[in-house]
């Protein structure tokens, strides 16, 4: 069982700790796997606007932990607690992944985890952050940051995007979609996804890409182009490209091959079909492109990942089951 401490004291966000605590707390229905000691360590009660809350365990207890979760930190002009930043710093050096949901952010450099790295945090406070911590490479146009054993996530709904995209690590993309869809929202936004776009998620049954996104979804071992979705969803293919920006924050190509290689790490997790099989169940075509696409993107082969899940408990499937087609 993976322990997740949660690093808490007078000045924290809410927000960002309950995102937390919903994700690691409990595990979706239907889930096996072994989920997540959760522990709220801090220093007697934490004072919130409208409530106290009574830690676990002090902040010594973030020493034993696999992860680290520090919060937003709600006044960013003031430094935080030094007892926060020492502990927090122990935990990393003992080996904890540390990470920061918004403005936690400040905490982590502060303890000199961000020195020499990429990070981000809300992008209200992006220039705050590099401004008083200039050895920090800040990103305001990142959605969250992963430098492996340090991750850094913008605000509030990013902080969401961070906590799954652990659990995708921990547990592989299906458990994560589980959770995702426990909480009733998207499974997965990429990190490189920009911070500030109008319409983060076409939830509007009218949006123009509302019928349009599952349409594909339910399409990609298809050999889909951008052409191929503007003359589903009737439009141009420049004004598609406009609309695509405007809800998701990147092109019509680039989401179709995320969404290409989420599929193909759902398979090689659940399945024992070939790279070729995948690739062709997911309209890469061929196993060549699959593995240079999904090298890029994951940074791992897909053999490597699928042994990566293997080795962690998750049993192949007794069925024999090949990917669904459409």
């Amino acid at each position: 069982m993976t322990s997740v401490a949660l690093a808490v004291t007078d000045g924290m966000l809410q927000f960002e700790l309950s995102v937390a605590y919903e994700v690691f707390g409990s595990a979706p229905d239907a889930v096996s796997v072994p989920w997540y000691d959760l522990r709220v360590c801090g220093t007697g009660p934490v004072r919130f606007d409208r409530f106290l809350l009574e830690p676990d365990a002090g902040l010594d207890r973030l020493r034993h932990a696999h992860t680290v979760i520090v919060p937003g930190w709600a006044d960013v002009d003031r430094d935080p607690p030094a007892d926060l930043v020492d502990a927090v710093r122990a935990a990393h050096e003992a080996g904890a992944r540390v990470a920061s949901l918004c403005t936690g952010a400040f905490v982590l450099a502060a303890a000199g985890l961000l020195d020499g790295r990429r990070a981000t945090t809300h992008w209200a406070h992006t220039e705050a952050l590099a401004a008083r911590h200039p050895r920090v490479e800040v990103d305001p146009d990142v959605l969250y940051v992963d430098n492996g054993s340090v991750l850094t996530s913008a605000g509030k709904a990013a902080a969401l995007d961070l906590c799954l995209h652990l659990v995708r690590l921990d547990h592989g993309s299906s458990v994560a979609n589980a959770t995702a869809r426990r909480l009733v929202v998207p499974p997965h936004r990429a990190g490189g996804q920009a911070q500030f776009v109008t319409t983060p998620v076409p939830a509007q049954d009218d949006h123009p890409l509302g019928a349009l996104l599952p349409w594909v979804l339910e399409r990609l071992d298809q050999p889909l182009t951008v052409e191929d979705l503007a003359r589903q969803a009737r439009m141009s293919s420049r004004h598609l490209g406009r609309h695509f920006r405007a809800a998701t924050g990147t092109t019509p190509l680039q989401w179709l091959l995320t969404q290409r290689i989420r599929r193909a790490q759902e398979l090689l997790e659940t399945t024992d079909e070939s790279v070729d099989l995948v690739a062709e169940a997911t309209g890469m075509g061929t196993a060549t492109t699959l593995r240079r696409h999904f090298n890029r993107t994951v940074g791992v082969p897909p053999d490597t990942y699928r042994r990566t899940f293997r080795s962690r408990g998750r049993p192949a499937p007794e069925d024999g089951r090949r990917p669904r087609r459409h």
